[in-house]
């Protein structure tokens, strides 16, 4: 997931019906947050990230693979910038979000998910050299309170007194590999349609992940763990980047990431009523800043 930053554009009467992409997208990884949580108990975290994109580059195998192995020589001149964004996008975001999964909850994950478009401008400026505005600073102090407030479950001292969640370490760092990587895909123009370069890195992200996968611990493949391995590897690899992609070109990149403010409510549902996860206060107050942080910070005059 990554969230390229543009001005935002009014919406046309003739746009409401592409308001069902971003929409889709976000029910998509808002499925995929219940499904990295659910696989923590059935699949070791090397064994899912291997079958999941494996899966994925055989789905795409026979309609992308001709196409992007006919143009080899363009991607080979691009071998560096496709290896550093499968690495940051594929490799370690997932990797990392597996992990923590085993450790932290549905609801948190999905909070610190939607933290990502705050955390792309900020890379951005740091980065790229793209103003940041007084709304993007205060839209990251807000959402950095929040975060605060979440991870220590209301009591900051616990962050003092050296008491840190690992689980929401660990995908703090996840989502911030990914908000690089959607920084360097804008920064870097590679010339390859989006099909080639999609192929091209899930092959990549594949040959990264075969040792780890090796090396173990190796989950055999079950009844349990198939499905999800399969909602990781179409929907939430596949369809939802086409869905947001093609959202963003018909709406504007920053009206789509006002859409993440679902994803943390409908994550909190889904846990509720699949996981059997509590909603406390703490999740009330530390996403609402968060959320509020990322609206303040997604919004762009035209």
């Amino acid at each position: 997931m990554s969230l390229p930053l543009a001005s935002a554009v009014p919406v046309r009467s003739s746009a409401w019906p592409a308001l069902l992409l971003p929409l889709l997208t976000v029910l998509i990884w808002s499925g995929n947050t219940i499904v990295t949580r659910s696989a923590a108990s059935v699949i070791a975290p090397s064994s899912i990230s291997f079958y999941r994109w494996l899966c994925a580059l055989l789905v795409l195998l026979p309609v992308i693979g001709p196409s992007a192995w006919r143009r080899r020589a363009a991607a080979r001149g691009h071998w560096g910038q496709l290896v550093v964004l499968a690495a940051l996008g594929m490799v370690i975001y997932q990797s990392l979000a597996y992990q923590a999964a085993r450790t932290t909850t549905a609801m948190n994950m999905g909070v610190i998910v939607a933290l990502s478009p705050v955390l792309a401008a900020c890379l951005a400026s740091a980065l790229a050299g793209e103003r940041l505005r007084p709304a993007n600073l205060l839209g990251g102090l807000l959402s950095l309170a929040g975060l605060v407030w979440l991870t220590a479950q209301g009591d900051p001292a616990r962050l003092l007194a050296g008491d840190l969640h690992v689980g929401d370490a660990l995908m703090l760092v996840a989502v911030v590999a990914n908000a690089l990587y959607g920084v360097l895909l804008r920064r870097w123009p590679i010339p390859l349609p989006l099909g080639d370069q999609l192929f091209w890195q899930i092959a990549l992200a594949c040959l990264m992940l075969l040792p780890g996968w090796l090396m173990g611990p190796m989950s055999a493949l079950t009844r349990v763990n198939l499905p999800l391995i399969l909602f990781a590897a179409v929907p939430a690899s596949l369809v939802a980047p086409w869905c947001w992609m093609a959202g963003i070109r018909r709406l504007g990149a920053a009206y789509c990431a006002l859409f993440l403010n679902l994803l943390p409510v409908v994550v909190a549902g889904l846990a509720a009523g699949l996981l059997g996860e509590q909603l406390h206060g703490y999740h009330l107050i530390g996403g609402g800043l968060a959320l509020a942080g990322v609206a303040l910070g997604s919004l762009r005059p035209r």
